[in-house]
């Protein structure tokens, strides 16, 4: 998708790189003259928040990792003594810890986004594929890094999760051993989750940068849905966004350090400031809150393989989310009857995460097994179904009329003729 960019260098040494490495006009036409479509809203500005938390995550992992020690006898000292001995590995620490959180929050409402405004549609189904894929790899990292503190729920946890894998028929134990590298969690398990922990994070850029291409073939999608008609339906992303997206930045970022600076353990678990025992298992094991509505579906199921693809399953049902919905309407906006259930789905992805750190018995195994039968629902029988049965409000005729409205776009369509 190519629009505003005429970018002509005008300095000769920018020129002659230029004429032999035409990254600075790449740059140009694809960052700061992309035409983006005028009516984006604040909602938009968790891509690129996303991008500053993978950043954020890789920078303080590098220098983390020149601390730490994998080896069950020392791995848990390595934390503290990063916390107490090493300049500002404090913040570092707590900076990555928290980040994590963060960097789920954003792709969660990244996500929810884009089920929201149909982001998914045509001709966005690669773009929403890989978006997926993100998903996926920062689970696994999360997950690896979980442990690799080796504290009480970092152990259990990893046993826990790494376990499910024997459910899967004829080669399952297999799968475990080799997960394990031995016959049960010990100093292999440590290293190899190590291992995978640091190079993921680099795959998943790889990924984001396929995402981003991905995205600059069609361009952005907008609240309305409607396609970009003219050039009078976009505005350059520098200034317009860049100082938009920098704004919600900022924002983000005085939360983030709030939670940093006061409130550092607030989403762990105290029991993971104790050292890992092979012998004392924790009275309740449960993941890290954004493992927790994944977990409730794996426990609400009673067989432990049947749990564990409905648990995959949730992930992968939003891969062919772009061919379940059969409107032809992209935004919820102009959707009554789908937006209903859209909140309705919210709601029960919240009381999921609730369940999901809650004991699997009494009245929250019931709560669970309602709210896992409903989301599975959502996506392979009411959303089929509400894009044949529902009809739509009337949409706009262009993205100018959406902003300015239909009068002012006309004058403003007759003035430029």
């Amino acid at each position: 998708m190519s629009g505003h960019s005429t970018f002509q260098p005008k300095n000769a040494a920018v020129k002659w790189l230029d004429q032999r490495l035409p990254i600075i006009s790449l740059m140009t036409e694809h960052a700061m003259d992309f035409p983006t479509p005028k009516n984006l809203n604040y909602w938009w500005t968790f891509g690129g928040i996303l991008m500053l938390c993978l950043v954020l995550q890789i920078v303080t992992g590098i220098v983390l990792v020149m601390h730490y020690t994998p080896h069950t006898d020392l791995a848990f000292r390595s934390v503290e003594q990063i916390m107490r001995d090493v300049n500002y590995g404090w913040l570092l620490r707590y900076m990555h810890a928290n980040g994590a959180s963060f960097f789920f929050i954003a792709v969660y409402i990244h996500i929810f986004r884009g089920l929201y405004y149909g982001s998914y549609k045509a001709p966005r189904e690669v773009l929403w594929i890989l978006g997926v894929i993100i998903l996926l790899v920062m689970m696994a990292t999360a997950f690896m890094g979980y442990v690799l503190p080796w504290g009480q729920m970092s152990f259990w946890g990893a046993k826990v999760i790494t376990n499910l894998f024997s459910a899967v028929p004829f080669v399952g134990d297999s799968i475990v051993t080799w997960l394990w590298g031995g016959f049960s969690v010990d100093n292999p398990t440590l290293q190899r989750f190590f291992s995978l922990h640091y190079l993921l994070p680099f795959v998943l850029a790889g990924i984001v940068v396929l995402h981003v291409w991905a995205l600059h073939v069609p361009g952005n999608n907008n609240p309305t849905g409607v396609d970009v008609k003219s050039g009078a339906d976009t505005v350059p992303f520098h200034p317009y966004y860049t100082i938009k997206d920098g704004f919600a930045i900022m924002v983000f970022l005085a939360v983030y350090a709030l939670f940093v600076f006061y409130l550092p353990n607030y989403l762990g678990h105290p029991i993971n400031y104790e050292v890992a025992d092979p012998l004392k298992t924790p009275s309740h094991i449960v993941p890290e809150w954004y493992f927790l509505p994944f977990y409730a579906i794996l426990r609400s199921i009673p067989d432990k393989l049947l749990g564990v693809v409905a648990m995959f399953g949730s992930i992968l049902v939003l891969v062919i989310v772009p061919w379940l919905d059969t409107s032809k309407v992209r935004s919820a906006s102009y959707r009554p009857i789908y937006r209903q259930f859209f909140w309705l789905l919210a709601i029960d992805c919240v009381v999921l995460g609730i369940v999901g750190a809650k004991p699997p018995e009494g009245i929250w195994l019931i709560i669970g097994r309602i709210a896992t039968a409903y989301y599975f629902v959502h996506f392979l029988v009411i959303m089929p179904l509400v894009g044949l049965m529902e009809r739509p409000r009337p949409l706009p005729a262009s993205i100018s009329e959406s902003v300015l409205g239909k009068k002012k776009h006309d004058a403003q369509a007759q003035a430029a003729e």
